[in-house]
């Protein structure tokens, strides 16, 4: 019976044993080190097979009760080792998709507040500016409204559905995008006491893409460019064509970047500065929402003065009618 304290019983019974404590912990490493169920598995199969193959060598037979030994080792061994590599792998996965699960909570939260924000900069300056709700105000404070509603909608979809839900690519006018862009960013620079110039667009050109996704994305970078750059400077927005590409460009005055922080301004939950007013989320689905559109995004330091955010997208001529 004491064979059966390294064994365990056959059967792979609750019991705790040498051979279930030790199979167990190989399990983990196993999963650890990136190894397939099947390949722990074969890992005892291929033990079994160098131990037989060694008594053969040294001429050294199995007595029946010891290969019955053997044999229960064996498969109380695969079974503690699968059972804690699956309870492993499976904790594993849960934690990815609760982390994913909150990453995708706070892109939702982070855009809610983003038109939120928009539409109550609107309705004040309509409010206070006794302004005709038919003009550009209320233009912007309807945009706002009606991209609250749909970004709710598609939140509802995208519960519903596991595939994306973008719509196709639209060509549309920059001209026209970089005007609607800067209506509402003047309020924005407004609310924040900073400068914002925007230069004058091509009207010849055009980009395709989910212009919804790429309107945020380009007050993702305005928002982010307000929030950081120094007082008493300004915040340029422009857009112009090199070659086959459209680039748009966000140029702040934040004063630079550290050494190595450009690309890390990316990731989700990322903050930099003082003003930790927001979730970090914003540049993170600004390039999400630029590369959806099949464009990139990039930044460029200019050390000493700031940062230039620039948005390439594939260029496209304005349909004349």
């Amino acid at each position: 019976m004491n064979s059966r304290k390294i064994s365990g019983p056959s059967g792979g019974g609750a019991s705790l044993s040498e051979i279930g404590e030790s199979a167990a912990q190989h399990g983990r490493q196993l999963l650890e080190l990136g190894f397939s169920v099947d390949q722990v598995v074969h890992d005892y199969g291929d033990l079994c097979q160098a131990i037989t193959d060694l008594a053969f060598e040294r001429d050294a037979p199995f007595q029946i009760d010891e290969f019955r030994t053997l044999n229960r080792c064996l498969d109380n061994a695969i079974a503690d080792a699968v059972t804690e590599f699956s309870y492993q792998r499976d904790s594993v996965i849960a934690n990815n998709q609760a982390l994913e699960t909150n990453k995708r909570l706070g892109f939702l939260a982070h855009e809610l507040r983003n038109f939120l924000g928009t539409a109550t900069l609107a309705f004040t300056a309509a409010k206070t500016g006794n302004l005709n709700l038919s003009g550009a105000t209320g233009a912007v404070l309807e945009r706002s409204l009606f991209a609250l509603r749909d970004l709710i909608n598609d939140s509802l979809a995208e519960v519903r559905m596991t595939a994306g839900i973008a719509g196709p690519p639209q060509t549309f006018s920059v001209a026209e995008f970089v005007a609607e862009v800067k209506t509402a960013a003047e309020l924005a620079a407004q609310a924040r006491g900073c400068g914002f110039s925007v230069s004058a667009v091509d009207t010849r050109l055009a980009v395709s893409g989910d212009r919804d996704l790429l309107y945020s994305a380009v007050a993702n970078l305005l928002q982010n460019a307000f929030k950081f750059t120094h007082l008493h400077t300004e915040v340029t927005l422009d857009a112009y064509a090199v070659s086959d590409r459209i680039l748009i460009d966000v140029k702040d005055h934040c004063g630079g970047l550290p050494p190595g922080n450009a690309e890390r301004m990316f990731l989700p939950f990322t903050q930099n500065g003082e003003d930790q007013s927001v979730l970090g989320l914003g540049l993170s689905i600004a390039r999400r929402s630029v590369e959806s559109s099949g464009g990139i995004l990039s930044v460029r330091d200019v050390p000493g003065t700031g940062c230039v955010f620039t948005i390439s997208l594939a260029r496209y001529a304005v349909t004349v009618i």
